[in-house]
């Protein structure tokens, strides 16, 4: 058992764990938490609020409305007992619809708890519960407080939770959770237990979390869990606790700069343990087990949590893992998995179990005959129900209910005269009001088209010349910027589904067309979604205050009838993700690619030195590099952008956001913002370019899921030519693709201090573009900071330009005119929904 002190250990380290657990949370696209049959909405802890049953009735196509109730004092102890005080009770076939805007994988999270309401004792209702995919629950009837959590994949569009009650019965739930969840928490591929092999195809699969344990530890709910689940102690699944002993040691944790992070498994987990009771008897051969009520006929995906926060030394522990009868895994050494052979790094382990008869699955540690000390130990354990080859989740359904259409209602042939006759009169008051309003605003001479923007001193004319290389303006209001409602709804043909180009964690693009004949990126925030505010902000104050050749312009925002909508200038050609992989279109040449690094490089160097303090974009990624009909670059996306530190500080303090694979691994750790976490994402971006591969790929071994590990490690071999994209084979002069390998190399320094500021990067990628379409008689291993002096005079006058003054224009023979550039193409993640 764990000793009272190591209990204050534990506490003494919960809020510390709780900061952590808030600064690197993931945040999910999508989100929905209702109190069905609350009045009120509820506040679960400080972390989230579940809204109230009459706001959510949106989501909700139900027969027949009975909401419920309890005056009962205690439910549960859990922190979420305020949910169970309520219910909806369905008498008939019911569900709820929810808008998904980032296809994958989501957590439905479904609250039940039963008590008597009227004549309704919910310990009898019999019900199933189904998505258009799958059945979650069948012939379910819950006899006291339960939480039934599901990971379903949506690939587009809704997601349907149905309720169908059983014949002469009912159904209910307390409350609804829908949630996304991070597309690397579950890889496609796992090893199979037997016959032993791989296994694939679990992105497409829906699972039912069948045991989350912490072993060792205490429970750990979703205050200390960034992705909200609950993990149970481990003491009632232990089958002889006497062979066991708890060991806890949240401080020695060190989370590997890539591999499990806080979303894998929460610190609190992988700081704690269970381990044979063994000291003292080195003959000690007995095993630890564990024991979890399954359904037998289903495939289990079982995931093993590994910390070694009890060995003194590497190569200390080595044990053996058994599932059942199986022999899972011989003789792990525990320490020679993880980077660096370093104690108390997390590690994790996926199988998929085949089915069986039993209706128990025990899970075992034992000793090693290899080891000297025998021990074992494991840390945390997720077993997870596997769809069935029909997609249902439960043995006694195995087809899902008829899901209806969102407009079908009972007893519409009664209801049909009555409904049509109020029908036309509210079609007639409605056009009459719309006339009268559209006559008024007439009066009252609005106007469709928007206000150009007003620059200081008070004239008013449009802020920045499409005709320049960079402005800084002063903006007298952010009023000068907005557009009105009816005009962007003109642009869009009232948002036509057709014209949607893009959907993203802020809402869906649209193309439009402004009355001026304008080509427009429209970006309208979800509602429903409760989030993208505090990114409009600061979209918005961003773009009002730049304009630059290679950074996409900001046209103008609504802020009208409580939408969040963002128009931006479109690009032609998609972002630069689109062109490098994931599509049919043509692959790029390697002067072409350069082209674009230098062009979103200049972009970027601006941000960092073209105002009077420093802008650090803080989300560098292919998918926000984007290309107009030229292919000249534009940096997109300024939603987490950051205003840098002030001349007396070198860092800003301030959570952890990014897009996985991107991250600066210093800012991770240390939570310090620097212009070099842009340099370091977009030295992941040069290799992107140059491998036209994604820069985590889940489906690839181990050694390759992160391009920038995987390429460094060939660039320190001096082998880089042997990854790159094999259209760009033989066509990259040898001296080119050495200094562009360097250039990367040194974005990617650990430190930032050794990284190289974004204007070297950029003196750096146009010397790789000289040696590529000229032959430069000197060592090219020499330093190109020490030859970009003899480079053709347009581009070392151009790059001198950029970095001073930003009114400065300049004439290039090498660039097209600038009056040719356009301020009407794309933005942001358009193309594909990209979640950071």
């Amino acid at each position: 058992m764990i000793e009272f002190g190591v209990y204050r250990l534990w506490i003494s380290s919960l809020f510390v764990l709780y900061l952590c657990c808030i600064s690197y949370a993931f945040d999910p696209p999508d989100v929905y938490l209702i109190d069905c049959g609350s009045s009120s909405d509820t506040q679960v802890g400080k972390i989230r609020t579940f809204v109230s049953d009459k706001s959510s009735t949106r989501y909700l196509s139900a027969s027949e409305e009975i909401l419920a109730s309890t005056n009962a004092s205690f439910i549960t102890s859990g922190g979420d007992s305020d949910l169970y005080r309520t219910a909806r009770i369905f008498r008939g076939s019911s569900n709820y619809k929810f808008s998904i805007t980032q296809s994958g994988r989501l957590w439905i999270r479904l609250y039940f708890y039963p008590f008597v309401y009227q004549n309704y004792d919910m310990k009898s209702a019999n019900f199933t519960v189904s998505t258009h995919e799958n059945v979650l629950l069948g012939n379910f009837s819950p006899k006291n407080a339960t939480v039934k959590e599901f990971s379903v994949v949506v690939s587009s569009g809704d997601l349907t939770v149905q309720f169908t009650p059983a014949n002469n019965s009912f159904a209910y739930v307390n409350a609804v959770e829908v949630v996304s969840v991070p597309d690397t928490l579950i890889a496609d591929d796992a090893n199979l237990v037997s016959p032993k092999g791989a296994y694939q195809g679990l992105t497409s699969q829906a699972m039912e979390t069948v045991a989350r344990v912490n072993m060792g530890g205490p429970l750990v709910t979703y205050v200390n869990d960034t992705l909200w689940r609950t993990w149970l102690p481990d003491s009632s699944f232990l089958k002889e606790p006497n062979l066991a002993k708890s060991v806890v040691k949240v401080a020695s944790v060190r989370y590997p700069e890539s591999g499990p992070t806080q979303d894998t498994a929460p610190q609190t987990v992988y700081g704690s343990c269970t381990r044979m009771n063994s000291e003292g008897d080195p003959n000690s051969n007995f095993n630890v087990t564990w024991e979890f009520p399954v359904d037998p006929d289903f495939q289990y995906f079982v995931r093993f949590h590994f910390c070694d926060i009890v060995s003194t030394s590497a190569n200390q522990l080595v044990f053996s893992i058994y599932a059942d009868s199986w022999d899972v895994y011989k003789d792990l050494e525990l320490s020679s998995k993880v980077f660096g052979n370093n104690l108390a790094t997390p590690y994790f382990m996926d199988y998929v179990i085949p089915s069986t008869n039993n209706n128990i699955l025990k899970i075992s540690i034992g000793p090693s005959p290899s080891s000297l000390d025998p021990n074992a130990i494991l840390n945390g354990l997720e077993i997870m129900k596997i769809e069935n080859s029909v997609g249902s989740l439960s043995s006694a359904i195995s087809s899902r209910p008829p899901i209806p259409s969102s407009d079908s209602k009972s007893n519409v042939g009664m209801i049909a005269g009555v409904s049509i006759g109020v029908l036309l009169v509210v079609v007639m008051v409605g056009i009459l009001f719309c006339l009268y309003r559209r006559r008024k605003q007439e009066q009252l001479g609005h106007s469709k088209t928007w206000i150009p923007i007003s620059l200081g001193g008070g004239t008013s004319r449009t802020m920045g010349s499409k005709y320049s290389n960079a402005t800084t303006a002063t903006i007298d209001s952010k009023l000068s910027y907005r557009i009105p409602f009816a005009s962007v709804q003109e642009a869009t043909n009232n948002f036509d589904e057709s014209r949607v180009i893009g959907i993203g964690g802020f809402g869906k693009v649209y193309k439009g067309v402004l009355s001026d004949g304008t080509k427009v990126a429209c970006k309208r925030g979800n509602p429903r979604s409760q989030q993208g505010l505090a990114e409009f902000q600061t979209e918005i104050e961003m773009l009002s205050q730049f304009r630059h050749r290679h950074l996409v312009s900001l046209i103008g925002y609504c802020d009208e009838k409580n939408e969040m909508i963002l128009v931006y200038e479109y690009m032609e050609n998609g972002t630069l993700k689109s062109h490098l992989y994931g599509s049919d279109l043509p692959s790029m040449s390697w002067k072409q690619r350069l082209e674009i690094c230098i062009g979103s490089a200049r972009g970027l160097h601006y941000l960092h030195t073209g105002y009077a303090k420093a802008v650090i974009h803080r989300d560098v990624k292919s998918a926000n590099i984007l290309l107009n009909e030229n292919f000249l670059a534009k940096v997109a996306d300024f939603g987490l952008s950051k205003t840098g530190p002030e001349l007396d500080q070198t860092h800003v303090s301030t959570a952890v956001k990014g897009s996985f694979g991107y991250l600066d691994p210093e800012y991770f750790r240390r939570q310090q913002l620097t212009e070099k976490s842009d340099v370091y994402s977009f030295g992941v971006v040069l290799f992107e370019v140059l491998c036209a591969r994604p820069v985590i790929d889940p489906t690839l071994p181990r050694d390759k899921v992160n391009l920038a590990e995987w390429a460094m490690k060939w660039q320190k071999k001096g082998q880089l030519e042997q990854i790159i994209d094999p259209s760009l084979a033989g066509k990259i002069r040898p001296d080119s693709l050495r200094k562009y390998a360097e250039t990367a190399e040194k974005c990617l320094a650990d430190y930032g201090v050794d990284r190289p500021s974004m204007g070297d990067v950029l003196w750096n990628l146009e010397y790789t573009l000289q040696l590529q379409e000229t032959v430069i008689q000197s060592d090219p291993d020499e330093n190109s900071t020490n030859r970009i002096g003899e480079l053709s005079p347009q581009v070392s006058d151009f790059t001198h330009a950029d970095a001073g003054s930003s009114n400065v224009q300049v004439e290039m023979s090498n660039l097209e005119d600038l009056s040719g550039v356009s301020m009407s193409r794309v933005f942001s993640q358009l193309v594909k929904s990209e979640g950071r």
